[in-house]
């Protein structure tokens, strides 16, 4: 692999503070680690302190991505390659590291002028075990990171350039879709880690960089009793269960409070990079994922719901 070794956190800016905390704690599974007087939000997914950070800000967006590598000499190896690329690259303070909760850290933006965290020393709280405050058996998270998240690109190839000839981002696939009007659509999947991809580049979605984030829980019961929760919570279901072509991750999306789509899913695959030949893929998924009408529950009072594309 290469210097990057995983997403480490996910910085969200929100409107509704108290409807992410809902929503993160009792919906998502996640444990609050700490809550900020202003109402920032530290939530768990694993033995580190944190993997999210929401923050009353207002944007309903991603704000900054956390991207950990192993040692310091990664770290130096990154500001290098970042410098000798033209990229002008701060040096985080020791309160910024306070705050994100890690040992040091380089700032950067991204061609699309995404705010790029690269750290290392994420604090872990070897003291208390993570204990997800619903029912569920935790997440598939460790040593392969956060998840995934998928950003809007202005232009996606100069942003993929960016990631993987500087930061070392490896090439899981390929998608290429119709829009309703028939134009092309791309999409990049890329992966630091055995997890098939942390990051995935598609066009723009609206005002907003985030399409969505995926969580991988550690089961299959654990997808479905979310589905059954999210139903019975009358969150909306934007794509309804199904499993993707490329990742194989069985899933469904759901919206969150900010509008933009949580992806839900277990048993995705995974990447061997002495093995991986780099695919083309024109099909989204192998089964399921109708992004029409989601039936609701049986329970009284709830309607089928309306969805809307969250990844093709």
């Amino acid at each position: 692999m290469g210097m990057i070794a995983q997403l480490g956190y996910l910085g969200i800016g929100v409107k509704d503070i108290k409807a992410w905390e809902e929503f993160g704690i009792n919906v998502l599974g996640l444990e609050l680690a700490k809550k900020l007087e202003d109402g920032t939000l530290y939530l768990r997914q694993d033995e580190y302190h944190h993997r999210f950070i929401f923050e009353p800000t207002g944007e309903d967006d991603i704000k900054y991505a956390g991207w950990m590598v192993p040692t310091l000499d990664a770290l130096n190896e990154v500001q290098a390659r970042l410098q000798a690329a033209g990229v002008q690259v701060e040096e985080a303070s020791s309160e910024e590291c306070a705050y994100r909760k890690v040992v040091k850290m380089i700032t950067f933006k991204d061609p699309d002028d995404l705010r790029v965290e690269v750290f290392y020393g994420l604090d872990v709280v070897v003291e208390h075990k993570f204990h997800s405050p619903r029912p569920i058996s935790g997440f598939h998270a460790g040593n392969l990171g956060v998840g995934h998240i998928v950003v809007g690109t202005k232009n996606i190839d100069e942003t993929e350039r960016f990631y993987r000839d500087i930061l070392g981002f490896k090439i899981s696939d390929y998608q290429v879709t119709k829009r309703p009007d028939g134009s092309p659509s791309k999409m990049v999947f890329m992966h630091v880690n055995p997890r098939h991809h942390s990051m995935a580049l598609g066009s723009s979605f609206g005002q907003r960089r985030l399409g969505h984030w995926m969580m991988q829980a550690n089961t299959i019961d654990d997808v479905g009793f979310t589905y059954d929760l999210v139903q019975q919570k009358n969150v909306p279901i934007r794509t309804a269960l199904g499993r993707h072509m490329n990742d194989h991750m069985l899933s469904f999306y759901m919206a969150s409070p900010s509008g933009f789509a949580v992806e839900f899913g277990a048993d995705g695959r995974e990447v061997d990079d002495s093995t991986w030949v780099v695919q083309l893929h024109h099909v989204g998924s192998f089964w399921g994922h109708q992004r029409g009408s989601v039936p609701g529950p049986s329970s009284p009072g709830q309607q089928p719901r309306t969805t809307a594309p969250a990844r093709p």
